[in-house]
């Protein structure tokens, strides 16, 4: 994920905010590094310094209007990230432009062009915009079937009543992702399970996790949603690229283990008591979002958690939700 530099180097953190402009046919907007800057001839969204005393909202406002001629009417927050170059810390904020006034030019010579996130390809971006990338692919909530039933293939594909397509909103998600959990389940089991998924609807192979076998993953070719402990002895991303990988996480240090091996997202749970987890001392909001602030990728808030709760993981820095009753 891009070079890191020492954590006991002290530095200045520059902060910086992008915006995320989408058309009506959910391209978004890129544009590419100028010769003779940082990071020469990548590509990136749109965006610049947050100058002293300024919110990053209104920095946002003026750097688009200074690089595209655009008036920013309103924006929302997508991911924060930090990220420390070899010469220079930043801390992106990444937000999403939900209405603006103009055309998009350049007004700086930057070459422009519009993509759909799933075109792009992050090595030709800078290292920091990488976890900003899979925030726009991923949709706000994140569903675990816990038992393998057989209402799990009807809740899979009826749960885009839980989070509708809106096409008038070029940033909404229809499809859930879906890990497939089955404790106690044969390998056999949980394939059988998965490829009646698969089967099921054009889009599961793409939206579809299994829980921590990681060589079942590779035979279906669907995602894997690693276990804490596997982030401990993996020692490189599991799967390639165009495969999700999850990871779950209960405290810091694991989220940071989760980048390091280039998990896409995390969960970070409990935040609110569980059921299916009793005995565990949830996180409450405050501590989530003191977490999720440090942490290089998207995380969903997870423990006790509904759609109900999205408003409130969103504020406190979350990718979405994830859940099991309260989804199922």
């Amino acid at each position: 994920m891009g070079e890191m530099a020492p954590k006991s180097i002290s530095r200045k953190v520059i902060a910086v905010a992008a915006g995320i402009l989408a058309d009506a046919q959910g391209r978004v907007l890129l544009m590419q590094r100028l010769p003779g800057k940082h990071l020469a001839g990548l590509w990136e969204f749109p965006g610049g310094k947050v100058e002293p005393r300024e919110t990053i909202a209104r920095a946002l406002v003026r750097e688009l209007d200074e690089e595209l001629g655009v008036e920013v009417l309103d924006s929302t927050p997508l991911i924060s990230i930090p990220w420390h170059y070899p010469e220079k810390s930043v801390r992106l904020h990444a937000l999403r432009v939900t209405a603006w006034k103009g055309e998009p030019r350049a007004r700086e010579g930057h070459p422009l062009r519009w993509l759909a996130p799933c075109d792009m390809d992050a090595a030709e971006m800078p290292a920091a915009d990488a976890p900003i990338l899979v925030a726009l692919r991923l949709p706000l909530y994140y569903v675990i079937s816990e038992k393998g039933s057989e209402s799990f293939l009807r809740h899979r594909f009826d749960l885009e009543s839980v989070n509708p397509k809106n096409d008038s909103d070029p940033f909404s998600m229809s499809t859930p992702l879906v890990q497939l959990r089955m404790p106690g389940a044969t390998r056999e089991e949980v394939r059988q399970m998965a490829e009646r998924a698969i089967t099921a609807g054009p889009h599961a192979r793409e939206s579809l996790l299994v829980n921590h076998d990681i060589e079942l993953a590779r035979e279906l070719r669907i995602g894997v949603h690693l276990r804490a402990s596997q982030l401990r002895e993996l020692r490189e991303r599991p799967l390639p690229r165009n495969a999700w990988v999850g990871a779950s996480c209960h405290d810091a240090k694991e989220l940071e283990l989760a980048a390091q091996l280039g998990a896409d997202f995390a969960t970070l749970s409990p935040v609110n008591t569980t059921a299916s987890h009793p005995g565990a001392e949830p996180l409450g909001w405050e501590r989530f979002a003191h977490w999720v602030a440090d942490a290089r990728l998207p995380v969903y808030a997870l423990g006790g958690i509904g759609p109900d709760d999205l408003d409130r993981a969103l504020a406190a820095g979350a990718q979405g939700v994830a859940g099991i009753r309260a989804f199922l």
